[in-house]
């Protein structure tokens, strides 16, 4: 990828670019959490966007996705927009840092990158990250990480008609090697956990599947916990986010809520302690009980929260058949990856078990990536 990077920019420009890279994500456990201001546990992963960048004297950004095999110019005003969505990206960090008082002057790039798409490992957040944090130290704007990870989020928001969380650029721009990150999304609190899992393997297995989400659906359970919030709420004002709420708090209004809104609150205040447990859990190098929760998890997606599918249902069955750790749906749900923590000597006879059983059954073969935790943005 590096190599055919550079290559492209020397044909294109004439000469060398500066190499900046940023990561796609995993979250191991806290789905659903963020839009109720609790915690989500992410960490970057050895999947990302690299891109060869240096200004150009002009205010002009010319950039080549070698992805797309395209080329693209486009201004620095509101009004210079370009048409193509994969450029709306790096136009919207443009825009968005230039919004907060920082110094944009044209460049030349070039970026591809190995995310895997529509496997829910946040490339868009990846593709953001790295034209963030380069722009703001080419340009020597000095704005501060968390700022450049709000820039990703304003991009998708105004540019790319995305309502997206914060967690997807926040762990692009703070990823760590070995660490995994919980952040709290209400106060913007954030604390690294030691992520080495010796004796394992983190690896997903993409079901290639997307049912409808769709958005209705996600703002269908939006609304459910805005709800069950504002019914615990009156007797207990502190509550302004369902991750407020105690469990006991819940049964308190079970009579004054849906069974639905109940049932989907109910997921959500278990979710944010499972975050805590795994955090202590990581802490004592305690693997087991982190793969106890994140069955727990998928169990409270599947059964309370319905966010999941037969597919990804039929692949935490068989992770448990299997003795693996620890399994579950990945993301939003309605499709997409289990994420899974999977014994060295198992992992094997796991991947082939669960390839055969699952053609066998839905026609065709899961994909397989393997992750490792790694660092986010950065300069090469």
């Amino acid at each position: 990828m590096k190599q055919k990077i550079q290559e492209k920019f020397k044909s294109l420009f004439a000469t060398e670019g500066t190499l900046y890279m940023s990561s796609g994500r995993i979250n191991l456990i806290g789905e659903h959490t963020d839009y109720n201001g609790g915690y989500v546990f992410p960490g970057a992963i050895n999947f990302g966007i690299m891109a060869a960048i240096e200004p150009n004297g002009t205010d002009k950004v010319k950039v080549f996705s070698i992805d797309f095999d395209e080329y693209v110019e486009f201004g620095l005003r509101e009004e210079d927009k370009p048409a193509q969505q994969w450029a709306r990206y790096i136009f919207g960090v443009c825009r968005e840092t230039i919004k907060r008082g920082g110094k944009v002057k044209g460049f030349n790039a070039v970026f591809a990158g190995d995310v895997p798409l529509g496997a829910g490992l946040s490339s868009s957040a990846a593709l953001e990250s790295v034209f963030a944090f380069a722009i703001n130290e080419i340009n020597g704007n000095g704005i501060e990480k968390f700022e450049l990870a709000k820039i990703g989020q304003s991009t998708e928001h105004n540019y790319c008609g995305v309502k997206c969380g914060i967690m997807d650029q926040f762990a692009s721009i703070f990823g760590k090697e070995g660490s995994l990150m919980r952040l709290n999304c209400k106060t913007g609190e954030y604390k690294y956990f030691p992520f080495h899992p010796k004796g394992y393997k983190l690896v997903l297995l993409d079901t290639c599947v997307k049912h409808e989400l769709a958005s209705s659906a996600y703002n269908k359970r939006r609304e459910s916990c805005e709800k069950a919030a504002a019914a615990i709420k009156k007797n207990h004002p502190e509550v302004d986010f369902l991750s407020d709420a105690k469990r006991v708090w819940l049964d308190e209004v079970r009579d004054q809520i849906s069974q639905e809104d109940f049932l989907r609150a109910e997921y959500v205040i278990g979710e944010v302690q499972r975050v805590l447990d795994v955090c202590d859990a990581l802490e004592r190098d305690d693997y087991e009980t982190v793969g106890e929760m994140m069955y727990q998890t998928h169990f409270g997606l599947s059964r309370l929260y319905e966010v999941s599918c037969e597919e990804l249902d039929f692949l935490n069955k068989l992770a448990r058949k299997c003795d693996v750790t620890g399994s579950r749906v990945m993301g939003g749900g309605f499709g997409g990856c289990t994420i899974n923590l999977v014994k060295d000597e198992l992992y094997d006879a796991f991947i082939k078990t669960a390839t055969e059983k699952f053609t066998e059954k839905f026609g065709h073969a899961p994909k397989i990536y393997n992750v490792v935790i790694s660092d986010g943005a950065r300069k090469l």
